[in-house]
């Protein structure tokens, strides 16, 4: 008696509700498992560039004094990466076929290039000039992808501000780098 109740609560006795699970069949899990491991892909590549320098260069240049420690990025970038993908994942399930679902995802992967690409301009060369050049970049797509995330899916959307705020610091975080060192 109490399930049914719920059912009719919370499903509308058995009709489809905005709180179905977007995971459905097995092909939708797989999904869903490789649009997270795509941007996980992406940092762990980009993680190559960064474990170079991070010991050795980055030690030695000016940092301001908001920097925080080391080990709060790749908790951060992980949880990022994560709700990207699912944010993808989202996208892509509201329709294949749907000339905005294409253009949404096309943004997606030009801001995941950037994204990867940063840690090898401002680790791996190193350039926080270069870094600070593509951040730029980085964050106006972030955006563009919100915007264009939030035409079909409000929840893609929402899942990347997150991404958008650290982004935010981490441009202020290169930028004074950047003029610390000149």
């Amino acid at each position: 008696m109490l399930v049914a109740g719920y059912e009719k609560l919370f499903f509308m006795e058995g009709k489809s509700s905005h709180m179905d699970s977007p995971v459905k069949t097995l092909r939708d899990a797989a999904l869903l498992i490789g649009a997270v491991l795509l941007p996980m892909l992406t940092g762990a590549i980009g993680s190559f560039a960064t474990a170079t320098n991070v010991s050795g260069w980055y030690q030695t240049i000016q940092r301001p004094w908001f920097t925080p420690p080391g080990w709060v990025f790749g908790p951060a970038w992980t949880t990022l990466y994560i709700l990207m993908g699912i944010s993808l994942f989202l996208i892509i399930k509201e329709g294949w076929e749907r000339r905005e679902v294409k253009v949404a995802t096309g943004i997606f992967f030009v801001q995941l290039f950037f994204n990867g690409i940063w840690s090898f301009l401002f680790f791996g060369i190193p350039s926080p000039f270069l870094g600070l050049i593509c951040i730029i970049i980085l964050w106006c797509l972030i955006l563009w992808m919100i915007v264009s995330f939030y035409r079909i899916s409000r929840v893609a959307a929402y899942l990347n501000i997150p991404y958008i705020a650290w982004v935010t610091f981490a441009t202020l975080l290169n930028a004074s780098i950047y003029l610390l060192n000149p």
